[in-house]
């Protein structure tokens, strides 16, 4: 989110990628607030079991793209920033402000959700919703005191570890919605993510000597049948 908005302002205009960004978070803001009101009122069994399903789809999704894209590209750093043009019209620029609106929201509504379902599982919205403010000023700051140092966060590898993280959250919560006593309580989250990750380095450099066995392997040549051409 905060490399397309700085994006969006270096290229465009600060003032439409800034306002774009305010109404993007304050879309966001809205949908954790009515989302979290809503959660909290159902009780914290069923709730951990659908919120850690939850967790475990959205992870599953960034899971198996960072896989796949690290595993096709390496480690390598990447950006997200938006294709914008310097073509910046008189006035207010609209589009720049929706580009930033759109960024930010669209990149957001996961993230959102996310917020949400942490706070109701661990019954601490407020702390959930303080650590997604403090995340958003703290990496906001830092990109526009540089957004060279946004477009070097390695996305890939945050990808893939975010993925897991969320996916060991989901396990556990969905473990715990139905009754499963976790070994070691709490801490089995640390084993469960441990788990994970060496899974996840393992699927890496599977999928990576898979991309290169295919790569390496000759292309098959088409025979045409005798007499096919008489």
């Amino acid at each position: 989110m905060v490399a397309i908005v700085v994006a969006v302002g270096a290229t465009r205009s600060w003032r439409a990628a800034l306002t774009g960004a305010a109404g993007g978070l304050i879309v966001l803001l809205v949908v954790i607030a009515l989302l979290g009101t809503a959660l909290q009122a159902v009780p914290l069994e069923p709730l951990r079991l659908i919120i850690g399903a939850l967790l475990v789809a959205f992870g599953s999704q960034w899971f198996r793209k960072g896989i796949l894209r690290v595993s096709k590209e390496g480690w390598s750093i990447g950006t997200g920033a938006e294709e914008v043009d310097s073509d910046v019209p008189p006035g207010f620029d609209w589009t720049g402000f929706v580009l930033s609106f759109k960024g930010v929201t669209l990149e957001g509504l996961e993230v959102a959700v996310i917020v949400a379902a942490f706070g109701a599982a661990s019954n601490a919205f407020g702390s959930a919703v303080a650590g997604a403010l403090a995340s958003i000023v703290v990496i906001g700051a830092l990109g526009l005191a540089s957004y060279r140092v946004v477009a070097r966060i390695p996305r890939r590898a945050l990808q893939l570890f975010v993925g897991a993280m969320l996916i060991t959250f989901g396990t556990f919560w969905s473990g715990e919605g139905l009754g499963v006593e976790w070994p070691a309580g709490d801490l089995a989250l640390v084993w469960l993510g441990a788990v994970y990750v060496v899974a996840a380095l393992v699927l890496v450099r599977l999928v990576g000597d898979w991309r290169t066995s295919m790569a390496e392997r000759p292309p098959v040549v088409e025979r045409t049948p005798a007499g096919a051409g008489r």
